[in-house]
């Protein structure tokens, strides 16, 4: 099936499903025929950018699905069709080729090569805000080869760049105009997204009427935690997306069964970074002495999900996905839970017998249900060994902040690079330039060599403290055939309803 059949049969079908779904319950606003409904976890912008920084839950969902990347993801997390038709990738992978499909800006004018090479380019270039643009130390240039064709030239191959540029967060938006999949409209407070018509349908007319089907669209509001639970426990809503491990505490409160409950097993880096070097943790063996301390399945435990797993290694493991070197598991791993507190005790009081002040720790976590439960339990164990602490915002001043980000894609490099000279991380140069080199590295075995090395070095200055996974949870009602857990935590909005067979 060619891209642009699927482009036009998404409406159609979506509507077709829809049209047998069962009414809502509660109030039922919209009904068997009225628009899918998703609450979003986050303050929803009409107007969000790609490049404005890290997007929440609710931005994210608009700019997928109004103006999706190059590629996008489907249903099930796997690389689908985007603003491109087709693509072919070059033998030595280092050239990504690209055909635009027919479409226009929301501004009525036609989508070119050039218009998306130089958005690309805007997004990835030096001073730029992008929250990916770390992400992509391969590419060596963007170029519009025809009106409809587009390259990105890499200096080395990277397997992983299909699944950057399927993030919502490499939506194509030219000057606030999006393309599509869906054209996005503000209803009162919530974004009204209607699929935009096959501009190649053989029957034009149908597909415009298809897409105009109320069951073919998207409501999608914005809120808190607590009222997109609320919305959906009364039926003003079909599915909420959006949960993190912050506010998982408000479904347990809410109700809903859990079999409503949808899990993401994701990987990336959820845990503690150091932000300075002052007092206690300017000297290595206490920042892991701190890493020891901590009983990282009693605090998981207090949140109540089977799914939600403990994470030793500074480097994700990527489940059956991972194709590169296993993770470093530090030296302690295998120890019991008295050996580590004895271990992490007399660093503490080794500091303290050397005359020094033990200073509390300021450790930055979000200010939620799930923030404090993680740092009661953080603080405990930091307790158990000497060691005071205090809660403090995540923007204030602080000795540890929390990390809590997926892996946009599989590379083994990821999570070393997200952890080395940031400005919320710790700075080591020999791993740096570790670093730096595996990114330059043509054969795959130096690669995975370097990686090695720069591990093992990163993992010797312990500038992190792994705790877990990252927890990313929706729900969904058995409306949305198409909201499935999957390994990316991508559930784009014109996937909600899965296409029949």
């Amino acid at each position: 099936m060619t891209a642009a059949g699927r482009y036009g049969r998404i409406a159609a079908a979506t509507a077709a499903v829809a049209s047998l779904a069962l009414p809502l319950s509660g109030c039922g606003l919209f009904g068997a025929r009225g628009p899918v409904t998703i609450a979003a976890i986050g303050t929803l912008n009409g107007s969000v950018s790609p490049v404005g920084g890290e997007l929440n839950a609710a931005n994210a969902a608009l700019l997928d699905a109004s103006s999706q990347g190059l590629v996008s993801y489907d249903g099930e997390a796997q690389i689908d069709v985007g603003l491109a038709e087709r693509w072919t990738v070059t033998g030595d992978g280092r050239s990504y080729i690209f055909r635009i499909r027919e479409a226009k800006w929301a501004n009525g004018r036609k989508v070119t090569a050039g218009d998306v090479a130089a958005i690309l380019r805007s997004y990835l270039g030096p001073g730029s805000r992008h929250p990916l643009r770390g992400d992509f130390p391969e590419i060596e240039a963007i170029r519009a080869m025809t009106d409809t064709v587009i390259e990105i030239r890499l200096s080395v191959a990277q397997p992983g760049m299909l699944e950057l540029l399927a993030q919502p967060s490499m939506a194509i938006v030219n000057r606030g105009n999006g393309w599509g999949p869906m054209r996005a409209k503000r209803v009162g407070k919530a974004m009204l997204l209607t699929p935009v018509a096959d501009p190649l349908a053989e029957d034009p007319e149908a597909a415009e009427a298809a897409a105009a089907d109320p069951a073919a669209s998207i409501e999608l509001v914005g809120t808190s935690a607590p009222k997109a639970l609320a919305r959906f426990k009364n039926g003003y809503a079909d599915g909420v997306i959006g949960g993190r491990f912050s506010t998982l505490p408000y479904f347990a409160a809410s109700n809903i069964g859990r079999s409503r409950l949808v899990v993401d097993p994701v990987p990336g880096l959820f845990g503690l970074s150091f932000v300075n070097t002052d007092g206690f943790i300017g000297i290595q063996a206490n920042r892991e002495a701190l890493s020891r301390a901590i009983r990282r399945d009693r605090l998981i435990a207090a949140f109540g999900l089977q799914e939600w797993q403990p994470q030793l290694t500074l480097r994700p493991d990527l489940y059956t996905r991972d194709v590169g070197p296993a993770p470093l598991l530090p030296a302690w791993a295998d120890y019991d839970d008295q050996s580590r507190l004895a271990q992490a005790k007399r660093a503490v009081d080794a500091w303290r017998e050397g005359g020094h002040i033990v200073e509390p720790l300021r450790i930055a976590v979000p200010d939620s249900p799930g923030g404090r439960i993680l740092y009661a339990y953080v603080a405990a164990d930091f307790a158990r060994i000497g060691m005071p602490s205090r809660r403090v915002g995540m923007t204030a001043t602080a000795d540890l902040r929390l990390i809590d980000e997926l892996m946009p894609n599989d590379d083994a490099l990821w999570g070393l690079r997200r952890l080395s000279c940031r400005a919320d991380t710790m700075c080591h140069r020999d791993a740096q330039e570790k670093i730096d080199e595996a990114v330059a590295a043509i054969s795959a075995a130096e690669r995975a060599r370097l990686i090695g090395e720069a591990e093992e070095l990163l993992a010797g200055y312990s500038p992190f403290i792994p705790i877990a996974t990252p927890l990313r949870w929706s729900v969904a009602s058995q409306r949305l055939t198409g909201l499935r857990a999957n390994g990316r935590a991508q559930h784009p909005l014109n996937h909600m309803i899965a296409l029949p067979n």
